[in-house]
């Protein structure tokens, strides 16, 4: 699709949604004047959709006030849906602003949203407004206040349809199913004609910590247990103890329930009773035709059914004379890349961390057009993480800490022991 029909496109969508909220608005004043406004409720949305597609520049999502407009237009049809089930001006506002709250996602954010909606419904309240008005208000009020009040963004477009060399800090693999599962990497394998090579033995999840040289870290300072468990991951087993903060359990049970058990992916235990049930980890690797490993997976499932915990594809590249550890979770027709820099400390252990001020770390959202080989990616700027390997009294262990929005909801301590050999 060109360019001029994608504008056409998005132009005939914002018109029908701001003739759907101009009937809306003014249905309570019988049909005739409802028709009227959806025609003016249409010109005036696709006008302004036309406008803001003029003013976008390459590479940019579209401008605020129509990103505002829009979800505006989008409430008053559920207002006035709410409005004829008998829901009062408080219900109406409280119960959009929580829903708008909660897709802005940030925990300030979900607070502040019922609560701008309270202040929308009781202000209306005395003039009878209908439904439509007090949902589309109350949106209207809370993405201004939202605008005026969070001005760092936590999602932005990173880039559009652009080759895989263009992004480094990104791993291009996507899941070219729904499910990513245990058996991703053997499906990548077959997918590449290349050698799979299920639990691969004495592997690693980096061929080497060389690579990662760089200011922040000096490889030959690393401990030599913590080195060898990079290198040679699978000589080791992982225990796992989840500690998420008491906030963040409810969405991840939904989150969880919803998303991750359904996708085999990113489905970590919720408590300690749950992690009991043991760890699995292995590798999986993909070897070309010049015999060299092409793709490391680094697989966690839980021990006693093999249910999917996690599947990441581990790679390391250099910038700018640091190395950096990039890690994809491949997601249907996109990947989620978590590219951390390295990081010596004062005990021999090595430190992976997102909470850099540099260009490349990060998280990245990456939907993949395998067809085209072009990437187009999404930076979240509110998840950060951290992940400390460190030798504690002759013993290995790991401490892995995640952010969202500067708020930490979760640490993963790992009990890493060596596996009897033999």
């Amino acid at each position: 699709m060109g360019t001029s029909d994608s504008t056409t496109g998005s132009v005939g969508f914002a018109a029908a949604i701001g003739g759907v909220a101009g009937a809306s608005l003014a249905a309570h004043r019988g049909v005739g004047t409802a028709a009227r406004a959806a025609l003016g409720g249409a010109i005036a949305l696709g006008a302004s959709e036309a406008v803001a597609r003029a003013v976008q520049r390459e590479g940019e999502i579209p401008p605020l006030w129509q990103r505002i407009a829009v979800s505006t237009a989008l409430a008053a049809p559920l207002g006035w849906t709410a409005g004829k089930a008998g829901a009062s001006q408080r219900a109406i506002g409280v119960g959009t602003g929580a829903l708008v709250g909660a897709m802005g996602v940030r925990p300030q954010k979900v607070a502040m949203g019922p609560l701008v909606g309270l202040a929308v419904g009781q202000a209306l309240a005395g003039r009878d407004a209908p439904g439509a008005t007090v949902a589309s208000s109350t949106v209207l009020a809370y993405r201004a206040l939202s605008a005026l009040v969070f001005r760092d963004a936590q999602v932005s477009l990173l880039a559009d349809r652009v080759s895989a060399a263009d992004l480094p800090f990104v791993v291009p693999r996507p899941a070219r199913t729904r499910y990513v599962g245990t058996g991703y990497v053997r499906d990548l394998a077959a997918e590449l004609g290349a050698v799979h090579t299920p639990d691969a033995q004495d592997t690693g999840i980096v061929a080497s910590l060389d690579p990662l040289a760089g200011p922040d870290l000096d490889p030959a300072s690393v401990h030599p247990l913590v080195r060898e468990f990079y290198e040679h991951t699978t000589r080791f087993a992982l225990d796992i103890e989840p500690e998420w903060r008491m906030w963040v359990r409810p969405g991840y049970l939904l989150y969880r329930t919803l998303v991750a058990r359904p996708l085999g992916q990113a489905s970590l235990p919720m408590n300690q009773r749950e992690a009991q049930r043991g760890i699995r980890s292995r590798i999986d690797t993909i070897t070309g035709v010049d015999g060299t490993v092409s793709v490391r997976g680094w697989i966690r499932s839980f021990a006693d059914d093999d249910e999917p915990i996690m599947t990441g594809i581990y790679t390391t590249y250099a910038h700018d004379g640091r190395g950096y550890v990039s890690v994809g979770f491949p997601v249907p027709e996109g990947s989620f890349t978590a590219t951390l820099l390295p990081q010596g400390r004062p005990d021999g252990g090595l430190r992976l961390t997102s909470r850099a001020d540099d260009d490349q770390s990060g998280h990245y959202l990456t939907y993949i057009d395998t067809h085209a080989d072009e990437l187009t990616a999404l930076a979240v700027h509110g998840f950060e993480e951290q992940l400390d390997v460190y030798v504690d009294d002759g013993t290995l262990r790991a401490e892995h800490a995640f952010w969202v929005f500067g708020f930490p909801f979760l640490t993963l301590d790992y009990r890493i022991s060596r596996k009897p050999t033999g």
